[in-house]
């Protein structure tokens, strides 16, 4: 089930708000957990199993770290935890790639061909009766939705509870609520435990809050349909092309689109889960911040997916030492934590070079020095910055190393196919308008709207007039995104693979 769809808009939210609101406060956790495994489960009932077995090892394990504080035997059931939670990922997410990887490496030394890790599971399974016939030669490992973000904030919870910053959850019902919570369930923002602690334990529920949470939805389901799923079939189609297709105009047109397609897509998803947040009492933290106005690389970080750079800032690069032990050793902590960065993203290789790119530009930053990097005039830093975010898109998006340098080469360099190289054959009206839209979307306009709005008096005449055209706005944004979802345009959420 995804938000941006008829059942759950219509059918499962209307039922879980009532349900929420109508039922007394000593349950509504209870109902929340209830409706978040029917929303887990609802396209993948077997991935439910792994999400419950993790929540019920990292509630154990976080009480027996909470009962020997200070003690070497915390930091042994921590360490169990750690390894747990990364085996995990290891066995759903990895699992392929890092035995595709050691078979390579083995036929390269003389240890001779390795069974595929299918082939070896196929044995397993039939040798034990588990199954009655070998698997399909194509089968893979189910990877299960949201497993890097429900794992990241258990390990963000042992290790705060080890570290004393967090207390510890005794309640079943509350901390299954806290790793199942369905808003964020599935592709974040990666909330930490102590951000959230007392509001699983007493929320205070308001009119007000609760209609901010439907603005903030709705704009984000408007971000997310009207604008990165009408950019993402153009972008995809791009992509597909084969570098000999690829004019500079088409190249660039491609980029542009999958550029704002994933910022829209993520940080709409983001906005409508801190919306259904505030619908349910709960505050998250913003997961955004304009990160395309950044003037660097450094700047860029401190703007996109500020829940997962935070989390390997303050779990993996400052336990690390951080910058506290000079330039080489602040140079390999950004490198193991953007190698780590990439390799969250997604097991393939592209993504860990992705990851590098951008801890080389760090560390670029880093030798340069913050006052030269300020000084730097501010349309030069814009440009540079968006340059080098946009490649790194191209190997982010790009299925393999030869697709992204086809497309980066095609930035600059005239196809020789027969192909259509004009931007018109790719684009539309509605594309047009869809990246117009996005591109003024990418703008901190609306800060200065709310900060106008605010400062109008209460009851004036503006502003009823200023909260009637915002009431009218996200009216048309509802309409017009239930209109694209009715006719079942093309949708898919980025980051639910992550």
């Amino acid at each position: 089930m995804v938000f941006s769809s008829t059942v759950f808009l219509f059918l499962f939210l209307p039922a879980v708000l009532a349900a929420v609101h109508l039922s007394r406060r000593r349950w509504r956790n209870a109902l929340i957990l209830l409706a978040s495994l029917l929303f887990y489960a609802w396209g993948e009932p077997a991935a439910l199993l792994v999400m419950l077995v993790s929540i019920a090892v990292n509630g154990r394990l976080g009480r027996f770290i909470h009962e020997a504080p200070g003690k070497p035997t915390a930091q042994r059931w921590l360490t169990l935890g750690l390894v747990f939670n990364i085996g995990l990922l290891c066995a759903f997410k990895y699992g392929h790639f890092l035995w595709d990887n050691l078979a390579e490496v083995a036929g390269s030394v003389g240890l001779g061909d390795w069974p595929t890790l299918t082939t070896l599971l196929s044995g397993l399974a039939t040798a034990t009766g588990l199954v009655d016939q070998p698997l399909p030669a194509d089968w893979h490992i189910h990877l299960p939705i949201g497993i890097s973000f429900f794992s990241f904030q258990a390990m963000s919870y042992l290790i705060d509870l080890h570290r004393g910053d967090a207390r510890v959850q005794r309640n079943f019902v509350d901390f299954a609520t806290y790793i199942a919570l369905f808003p964020q369930l599935i592709a974040g923002p990666i909330v930490r435990y102590r951000h959230i602690a007392e509001q699983l334990v007493e929320r205070t529920h308001s009119w007000k809050q609760f209609a901010s949470g439907v603005r903030r939805f709705v704009v984000g389901l408007g971000k997310k349909v009207l604008i990165a799923d009408v950019l993402a079939e153009t972008a995809d189609t791009i992509f597909a092309l084969d570098g000999a297709q690829l004019s500079p105009g088409v190249a660039w047109l491609g980029l542009l689109c999958y550029t704002l397609q994933i910022y829209f897509d993520f940080s709409g998803y983001s906005d409508m889960a801190i919306g259904l947040g505030r619908m349910l009492g709960f505050e998250f933290l913003e997961n955004f911040n304009f990160p395309y106005i950044a003037r660097s690389i450094t700047d860029f970080w401190r703007r996109w997916h500020i829940s997962l750079s935070t989390w390997f800032r303050d779990y993996l690069y400052v336990p690390l030492g951080g910058n506290r032990h000079g330039r080489l050793a602040t140079a390999r902590n950004l490198l193991i934590v953007f190698l780590l960065c990439g390799l969250w993203h997604g097991a393939a290789w592209t993504y860990v070079v992705w990851g590098l790119f951008h801890g080389a530009f760090l560390i670029f930053e880093r030798s340069v020095g913050r006052e030269r990097m300020a000084r730097m005039p501010a349309l030069l830093g814009h440009a540079y910055t968006l340059f080098a975010v946009m490649i790194g898109w191209a190997l982010f998006r790009a299925e393999t190393f030869d697709g992204a340098l086809a497309l980066v080469g095609g930035l600059f360099t005239v196809g020789t196919a027969s192909a259509p190289h004009h931007v018109a054959f790719y684009n539309n009206p509605v594309v047009t308008i869809s990246l117009i839209a996005g591109l003024i979307g990418s703008l901190p306009w609306t800060r200065v709207l709310t900060g106008w709005h605010a400062g109008l008096a209460t009851g004036s005449l503006t502003r009823r007039a200023a909260d009637l055209a915002g009431l009218l706005v996200l009216v048309a944004i509802m309409t017009l995104s239930a209109m694209q979802m009715a006719a079942q345009s093309y949708t898919t959420f980025i980051y639910f693979r992550f």
